[in-house]
């Protein structure tokens, strides 16, 4: 990539241009093989905004043809601040949108806006698209072709492309769950900082860029405003692959549902708290809940232990059950002691710490065995610590469950973020396995039951229909009666000494 300052040379530091107050604004024009419409776009930018702009980054993507060289002569001869990056070989339309945000970060850039240099944009409304920004009411600004019903088809948007931004607009907003009118235009503007908090570099170099910043954008909480702009279509020659296009944005939007939802290795949903291995699963607890029950009046409260407690709610809800409760984990989250009676911090890999104390009517190990390297270690310290007539509730996720089978068959085995094959899992049971390993620790089995799949988490990255959510749970009940072995997704043991 070479950068040229030229321009500057002649007329001092181009940051030096604009407004003494207020935002400091940077036009960024992608271009690629623009020679012929590159200066009649840039003469389209209005008057009163070419006073406030601080630079004007032309980024000129490894032309064939004289694009580089006529934006030196325009930046020579005109009253814009220009600065040219020249990609020494073709980067994509990506690549070279990456190569002007990282210019405004480094310049101490507020505000970028995005200009094509085909002219397929229109620089007259570029005032408009910047306002909400100056405003500060958002993070993001995006021109929408579709905000006006029929606009786009009357600006010359072919009937291809016009139904197929729709449909690919309407899967986008339903997988991520935002609520745009449009996905796919290239008129934007964004606040500098919001760019540098998002991992927009590690993006793809092709036209899906835009699809994944905006994802990137509502993953990092950041606002992003639409605004009505015109359609216009001349005889720009047109780069995109339409159908590799569709898969692309298709995927990766898939994807980060996926990432949400907990399956895959998570990279897209880089603003998520992490894994709470103590909420596998609603129904899991909801059955200990039930399992343990609440005081009664006259009764004594039971003392239960619980292992990897992660932020103590469950413990939580065993309190107000009329429980005293003791909490342990490798990590002391904020708010967990004034959850629990007593919280102790310890890896449960290095043996039951002596501070959790004795006498436990119920200790819950709630996915926690598999998170250890020799789990029939620590059941055997548990029996220790019963009181008399104390029970061990322990869940398991079934490794013979039809999601990791799948996984192996086809070859794509990998850890998830959540769940069955969640990253942190050292050893795996089916409820056979498991109750070996409890006998082999001295507890015996006094009852085991199943839950079916937490179908919960498919709204963890947005709304789901309730129709969808309600068949797919009839159909994975009526799985778990007819083969509980494939459909049950996670194992409920309650262990007593043997």
């Amino acid at each position: 990539m070479k950068e040229n300052r030229g321009p500057g040379d002649a007329k001092g530091d181009p940051l030096d241009a604009g407004t003494e107050v207020g935002e400091r604004i940077a036009v960024v024009v992608t271009a690629y093989n623009v020679a012929a419409t590159l200066a009649p776009t840039l003469d389209r930018i209005p008057q009163s905004f070419r006073q406030r702009v601080a630079a004007v980054v032309i980024c000129d993507d490894a032309s064939s043809d004289r694009t580089y060289e006529l934006a030196e002569e325009y930046g020579e001869t005109d009253d814009l601040p220009v600065t040219i990056i020249r990609n020494a070989k073709n980067r994509g339309y990506g690549g070279n949108q990456k190569a002007g945000y990282r210019w405004a970060i480094d310049h101490d850039i507020d505000i970028v806006v995005m200009l094509h240099g085909d002219g397929q944009y229109a620089p007259e409304i570029i005032e408009d698209i910047v306002a909400p920004l100056e405003a500060g009411r958002c993070d993001a600004v995006f021109g929408s072709r579709m905000m006006v019903p029929g606009a786009a088809r009357r600006g010359g948007m072919p009937l291809y492309k016009y139904v197929g931004n729709r449909i690919l607009t309407t899967y986008e907003n339903a997988v991520v769950g935002l609520n745009l009118t449009e996905w796919h235009s290239g008129y934007r503007a964004y606040r500098v900082s919001a760019l540098e908090e998002i991992p927009f570099e590690s993006n793809s170099e092709g036209f899906d860029f835009d699809t994944e910043i905006i994802v990137q954008l509502h993953e990092a909480g950041k606002t992003i405003t639409e605004i009505p702009i015109p359609t216009y279509y001349g005889d720009e020659i047109c780069y995109v692959n339409g159908m590799q296009y569709a898969k692309d944005v298709v995927w990766y939007t898939t994807r980060y549902r996926a990432h949400k939802m907990g399956f895959g290795s998570g990279e897209l949903a880089f603003a998520d708290q992490g894994y709470d291995r103590s909420v596998l699963s609603v129904s899991s607890h909801l059955k200990i809940l039930a399992m343990i029950g609440e005081t009664k009046p006259g009764e004594k409260p039971k003392k239960i232990l619980d292992l990897g407690c992660s932020h103590g709610r469950f413990g939580e809800m065993l309190r107000l059950q009329g429980h005293t409760v003791v909490g342990v984990d490798a990590e002391k989250v904020d708010g967990v002691g004034d959850r629990l009676d007593t919280f102790v911090e310890a890896d449960l890999n290095q043996g039951l710490p002596t501070e959790v104390g004795q006498d436990f009517d119920v200790v819950v190990a709630a996915d926690v065995f598999g998170h250890l390297a020799k789990p029939d270690q620590l059941l055997s310290e548990l029996v220790g610590i019963l009181a008399p007539r104390g029970v061990i509730i322990a869940t398991v996720p079934n490794i013979a469950h039809w999601y990791p089978r799948f996984r192996m068959a086809t070859g794509t085995f990998d850890y998830d973020v959540r769940g069955v094959l969640d990253v942190g899992h050292m050893r795996f049971f089916t409820d056979k396995s498991f109750a070996r390993m409890a006998r082999r620790a001295g507890t015996r089995v006094r009852s085991v039951s199943n839950t079916g799949l937490p179908l919960e988490v498919a709204k963890r990255g947005g709304p789901v229909p309730s129709k969808v959510l309600r068949t797919a749970g009839v159909l994975d009940r009526l799985g778990l009666a007819i083969l509980p072995k494939l459909f049950s997704y996670q194992y409920v043991f309650e262990l007593e000494p043997a």
